[in-house]
């Protein structure tokens, strides 16, 4: 058994690489109509997590971090699964708070991450992601991050239930509440990636839509946020 693992893993790499192109290949396939659809379901979701979350007394913590953080990343649909070579992935949307108090409209993104474990199975759970300060809302709008890397991020024991307090890093630029306590145990989103999901800014906005165009100048804006806009803290 050990051996049969041991000659798995050369391939783990590969795997892994084959697992993130899967999440991001079929954004090049959608039409603009299939594209704007999905983002305003996507918004829809994210709007439903957040309100959920927030409204759970198990998660008071998340309304502190939030009221104080500059920027919210919810992901409504985080899949982690697989056997031996796993990982996570999942869109979500990206929120920044202006020097006036309000949220911006929301920018979208994809994260995809990799993990190697004798893990079998598969979970899927929502995420909000408070940004703490603006070196990491920089960061996500500058380029593609990777957590752990460009910028540090707690991401555990965060959940149901869960205090802050119990965390060893207080410092971190990012903060992971998960509604499955333990999710992201062990370091799971070290190295993840968060993509632009360039075709979703587009086509909710129009043409030129970027990150930093949506959340930080605001030159762009769609009725349909405004719930969900208004669900923030």
């Amino acid at each position: 058994m050990i051996k049969q693992l041991s000659q798995a893993f050369p391939l783990a790499s590969a795997m892994r690489l084959a697992f993130i192109i899967s999440l991001l290949s079929p954004l090049a396939l959608l039409t603009p109509a299939q594209a704007a659809s999905d983002a305003e379901e996507l918004v829809g979701e994210s709007r439903y997590t957040l309100e959920k979350m927030l409204s759970n007394p198990d998660y008071a913590i998340l309304k502190k971090f939030a009221n104080k953080a500059k920027g919210v990343l919810i992901i409504p649909q985080l899949v982690k699964g697989g056997f031996i070579v796993g990982g996570e992935g999942g869109s979500g949307i990206l929120l920044v708070k202006g020097s006036d108090g309000t949220w911006s409209n929301p920018a979208f993104y994809t994260l995809a991450a990799g993990s190697i474990g004798l893990q079998i199975g598969g979970e899927v759970s929502e995420v909000v992601f408070t940004l703490m300060n603006q070196g990491a809302v920089d960061a996500m709008l500058d380029s593609e991050i990777k957590f752990g890397a460009d910028i540090s991020i707690a991401v555990g024991p965060f959940g149901a239930g869960a205090e802050a307090s119990t965390t060893t890093n207080l410092d971190a630029d990012v903060y992971a509440f998960s509604s499955s306590v333990g999710l992201f145990g062990g370091g799971a989103l070290e190295g993840a990636k968060l993509f632009t999901r360039e075709s979703y800014n587009s086509s909710y906005y129009g043409a030129g839509a970027t990150p930093r165009a949506i959340t930080i100048e605001r030159a762009y804006s769609n009725p349909h946020s405004e719930k969900l806009r208004a669900a923030l803290p």
